[in-house]
């Protein structure tokens, strides 16, 4: 781990600063939303733009780069993401911000693209699965530290929108000064929808719900908060709690589930998440219930989705789990685009419960999928499984790339090891 840390930290530290810029304008536009005036399902729409440019992103992101090269696409369109992030305030329209959200998230999309080819690049076969994990961590703490950033002024003015703008702009310094030559990106052969719904039902349905439930949670919160009649420092420690749960529980769920039946684990990972989501309807409506389910939806979401993708794998041949990597990305951004739109609808329906609503339905509802198909297809021995990867719902196909070509040493490792036995 230090070895990865050692030889990336430029990189790894550019890319928690954009986390930080991102993290901030995702809260920070629901709080601002709020004071303007917009309606729950322009805020809504608003939030579903990023994850549509995202996905749009994550297609033409490899094209572009293949075209003019990883630094040009790198500089244009963090350059686009500073001048978005200032053009908030100046265009109090959800109209005209849903048009930004969409190209920022376009945006984001493609850097994110960028930077972790170049975390691939320095990788290898010995640290990968090293680099991964601290990718997350990264991610999430550069999450969690923008949550306290909004604390430092006014959502009402224009300094907590040019702060992000400041913070991605000098994200570039330590990533373009540190980058070694630039990667090459290969063409992999594709695997249509269907074939991964036939290879693996419940992880194609799973990964779209947990597309759902991300978005949810990374675009509405700060909505729900705002509505519920948070204050600016409860606000931010609610949306906090979300990734919190997901940094200090994805490493003891992802131990159990490689000695465990990986489909029991998910059935109970689902089956928490589904209860934390109804602690506030049931129990009421207080600021520590929003918390604690918070932090206990966060906590197994993040693994959840890492999980599905591991189960999947245990159908694949190691041939085939590239393939799998950009189909699963897809579907998961076809939930996320949804998300915050149908999240949106349920609060006018039920008022800012409908945010919790929301994510128990969707979850439970995968809950019953699940132990549904336990009943039409038996489960991998856990002997023959892969082993659990730390990826999360916000990470591109190039970190799936990185994941499934771990995964891939470890099958052809075991191949071996079981070779020289006989």
């Amino acid at each position: 781990m230090l070895q990865v840390l050692s030889s990336s930290w430029a990189l790894l530290l550019g890319i928690m600063l954009l986390m930080v810029g991102n993290g901030v304008q995702g809260t920070l536009l629901g709080i601002r939303g709020g004071i303007e005036g917009f309606s729950t399902f322009e805020m809504s729409v608003v939030m579903s733009g990023y994850f549509a440019g995202f996905l749009f992103g994550s297609r033409m992101a490899p094209i572009m780069i293949r075209r003019v090269g990883h630094v040009r696409v790198f500089a244009a369109l963090g350059s686009f993401i500073s001048a978005v992030l200032i053009l908030y305030p100046a265009l109090a329209d959800p109209w005209a911000w849903t048009v930004l959200r969409v190209l920022i998230g376009f945006c984001f999309s493609g850097v994110y693209v960028t930077a972790e080819s170049w975390l691939n690049n320095a990788s290898d076969n010995e640290n990968r699965g090293k680099a991964l994990s601290l990718y997350l961590i990264v991610q999430m703490v550069g999450i969690i530290a923008a949550q306290a950033l909004l604390v430092l002024g006014d959502p009402g003015g224009f300094i907590l929108f040019i702060l992000p703008s400041v913070l991605v702009s000098i994200a570039f310094a330590p990533i373009l000064l540190s980058i070694s030559p630039t990667p090459a990106f290969e063409n992999t052969k594709g695997m249509s929808l269907r074939e991964l719904f036939t290879i693996s039902p419940l992880g194609f349905v799973g990964i779209m719900v947990i597309g759902g439930v991300y978005s949810a949670m990374f675009g509405m919160s700060a909505v729900f908060g705002s509505q519920a009649g948070l204050s600016i420092p409860q606000l931010t420690f609610f949306v906090s709690m979300f990734y919190i749960g997901g940094l200090l529980l994805q490493y003891p769920i992802g131990w159990i589930s490689d000695r465990m039946d990986r489909r029991v684990l998910i059935l109970v990972v689902c089956a928490l998440a589904g209860l934390a989501s109804l602690l506030p309807i049931v129990i009421g409506p207080t600021y520590m219930m929003f918390l604690i389910a918070a932090f206990f939806i966060g906590g197994m979401i993040n693994p959840l989705y890492a999980l599905l993708i591991a189960y999947v794998n245990d159908f694949l041949e190691v041939e085939d789990m590239a393939a799998a990597s950009a189909g699963l990305v897809f579907i998961n951004g076809i939930g996320a685009i949804a998300g915050p739109v149908v999240t949106g609808w349920m609060m006018e329906a039920f008022g800012p419960l409908g945010f919790f609503a929301y994510l128990a339905v969707l979850l439970l509802a995968l809950l019953a999928y699940g132990t549904w198909r336990t009943t039409q297809r038996a489960s991998p021995e856990t002997d023959d499984t892969s082993s659990y990867m730390n990826v999360g719902p916000s990470m591109s196909a190039v970190v799936m790339d990185m994941a499934q070509e771990v995964w891939a040493d470890e099958a052809n490792d075991e191949d071996a090891t079981g070779s020289s036995k006989h």
